[in-house]
């Protein structure tokens, strides 16, 4: 069993609190993704997991054992590197064998072992090669294989596919996804792309200022987010948010129209809808188009509304203009709302 457990961890750097006090707990085998932007601490939580920095307070536990104490070797892990971190004097095969021979295994397991997990990554034809020989994409196979060579409870990564095009970070996500899942190990991946996260992850622990704002399968991220920042951070383009005024018992008008919301004694609240949710329709929210952009089958259209800008994601046979006015109604169950004083959603 591989659980992982992090209880109350924080870290500062002198004046500046770079986590504020996370609790999170990972399953077993669960592919976990570790989602913010630059700056939010996703980096930090896992070097603190790793052993690679130490927490100002609170602690780890990995297999129900605490490991906060230990060094890195003894935590049962094995981390991917951004920049990959393949020794240029090894060949591809001494560089996932070498934490195998710091293990001091025997060279028969390191055979195996190697060459197992070179078919896994589909580099068994490069293990006589030097990195200076590979492409991006083949050192990042080669990092991974490293990785899994060690066998470990833990797979820690940190951004291994921001260095990569945007083709080859195409295929690497589904080759990564499917290895990680044969090799039943417990994952914590680092990412700012938000389309990694959500193609990849079983769970998705969006990350804002030092904390944890949300945590849970992406399907939920997206169409529920838990605050106002998770909505503004996912998606491409992101929610759509437009004042409310309250207009009777659980009545909010929102840019002249009147919908069923949250209970009136909120005194400050926000409509949210994510741009695909917004459709043509006789009846809605009277919209003047500023930009289209063409995106293949659809157009966003940028637009709009009492004042306000909103993004609407449309057929691409609509044929809009900047300029042009449309009529966009936005569909009733997709609607969230936010309390703006906490930042949080509505229930």
């Amino acid at each position: 069993m591989a659980e992982i457990e992090i209880k109350g961890v924080a870290k500062v750097f002198g004046a500046f609190t770079a986590l504020h006090s996370i609790d999170l707990t990972i399953s077993d085998r669960e592919f976990v993704v570790l989602l913010g932007a630059s700056g939010c601490g996703k980096t930090t939580l896992l070097r603190i997991i790793a052993g690679l920095d130490s927490p100002t307070k609170g602690e780890v536990w990995i297999g129900g054992r605490r490991v906060d104490m230990l060094p890195p070797r003894e935590r049962g892990i094995s981390m991917v590197f951004q920049n990959y971190a393949v020794f240029p004097h090894l060949t591809v095969f001494e560089n996932i064998a070498f934490g195998l021979r710091m293990q001091r295994l025997a060279q028969a397991e390191v055979t195996r072992r190697v060459t197992r997990t070179a078919e896994i990554m589909h580099i068994e034809g490069l293990l006589k090669r030097y990195s200076g020989q590979l492409s991006g994409g083949q050192r990042q196979r080669v990092a991974v294989a490293r990785a899994l060579a060690m066998e470990p409870d833990v797979i820690l990564m940190d951004e291994p596919l921001s260095n990569l095009d945007a083709l080859l970070r195409l295929e690497m996500r589904a080759e990564l996804k499917g290895v990680l899942a044969a090799s039943k190990t417990t994952t914590i991946y680092v990412t700012h792309d938000q389309v990694e996260a959500m193609s990849l992850a079983d769970r998705i622990a969006v990350m804002h200022g030092g904390d944890i704002v949300q945590a849970a399968p992406p399907v939920e991220v997206y169409r529920n987010p838990a605050a106002r920042f998770v909505g503004s951070f996912i998606g491409n383009p992101p929610m759509n948010f437009l004042p409310a005024a309250a207009a009777g018992e659980g009545c909010w008008q929102v840019a002249g129209l009147t919908f069923d919301g949250p209970r009136a004694d909120l005194p400050q609240i926000e409509f949210a809808i994510r741009p695909e949710d917004l459709h043509p329709a006789d009846h809605g929210f009277l919209a003047e188009v500023r930009v289209v952009e063409p995106l293949g089958p659809h157009i966003l259209v940028t637009a709009t509304v009492a004042g306000v800008v909103l993004r609407a994601v449309l057929d691409s046979t609509l044929a809009l203009a900047p300029g042009d006015h449309i009529t966009l109604s936005p569909v009733s169950d997709r609607i969230r709302w936010f309390d703006l004083n906490t930042q949080k959603a509505i229930a």
